[in-house]
């Protein structure tokens, strides 16, 4: 694989330490600021009749909490797991988010009623089931639908589906309409 110019530059900042201490530090001092900027938990300072809060106390507590952190590489490594597992968990609702919006556009052509919901659930699971792939979660199901695979099976698969859909279309029926004042 050839090395490019951006690889080259993610690998120097990896042996640079970016990635196992600045970014992990910035984002504990962030956060830990943030939460100590908005409960006041060190109070409050009156300046000319207005009130501010502490901005040194919250900073020196941040940066000794985000140096404590970054100083065990247990914490740093499960910071970096977890983030990435929240990463993926936001590509997957932005990426559906963007599905979504395809069925609500102010266009000629877009699907109402029940279309928009079922066409909504199948973009849903569509993604679910990618992202499943990708991550490895589906593997030990296609390796036993490949072992495994006869027709029979996938005959009484599909007649159970068919029969759980129509049962859901005969029960379903139709809504008795509330009657105004409480009778």
């Amino acid at each position: 694989m050839a090395e490019s110019a951006f690889r080259g530059a993610i690998d120097f900042f990896q042996r640079l330490g970016i990635y196992d201490v600045v970014l992990p530090f910035l984002l504990v001092f962030t956060i830990v600021f943030a939460v100590l900027e908005r409960t006041k938990v060190f109070g409050t300072e009156k300046i000319d009749g207005k009130e501010y809060t502490r901005k040194n106390l919250n900073s020196v507590a941040a940066f000794v909490i985000a140096l404590l952190t970054v100083a065990s590489s247990q914490i740093v490594a499960v910071i970096n797991q977890g983030l990435a597992k929240i990463v993926l968990l936001l590509v997957i609702v932005i990426s559906f988010l963007m599905l979504i919006g395809s069925f609500f556009g102010k266009d000629e052509v877009q699907l109402t009623g029940n279309w928009r919901a079922w066409g909504m659930g199948v973009l849903f699971v569509g993604i679910v089931l990618i992202f499943a792939n990708e991550v490895g979660w589906l593997t030990p199901f296609w390796d036993y639908l490949m072992v495994n695979w006869n027709t029979n099976i996938v005959g009484a698969v599909a007649l159970i589906i068919l029969v759980v859909l129509f049962m859901g279309y005969v029960t379903k029926g139709e809504k008795p309409e509330k009657k105004e004042g409480g009778k």
